[in-house]
């Protein structure tokens, strides 16, 4: 990827989610500072999973029961060890979600 972007949001986020590829992903984690590893893909795919079924960014508590699977009572203290600035800040925006209108950026 040569570093463009699809279009974004004044807060970063991808205007069209289905704009997104794993190559977006990673320079949006780059912007983030943040350095993709498998736990951070695991989270990203089922999220991007969650999204092509049902069109709807993931909820927080869908991806801690998900990562719940590898990482028992742990699950939510990970999520938020991935993504330290939050879940909707982090988390959505490298997914490629639209800025979740409901929720806080914490």
């Amino acid at each position: 990827m040569d570093g463009t972007l699809p279009a974004r949001d004044a807060e970063g986020y991808l205007i069209e989610p289905g704009d997104w590829n794993e190559d977006v992903a990673r320079v949006l984690a780059r912007d983030e500072n943040i350095e993709l590893t498998d736990d951070h893909w695991d989270a990203i795919r089922f999220m991007r999973e969650y999204y092509e079924e049902h069109q709807i960014a993931a909820d927080a508590r869908f991806v801690i029961k998900h990562l719940s699977e590898r990482f028992g009572r742990d699950a939510q203290k990970k999520l938020f060890e991935l993504f330290p600035y939050g879940y909707v800040k982090q988390a959505c925006k490298i997914a490629g979600m639209k800025r979740p209108r409901a929720w806080s950026t914490g």
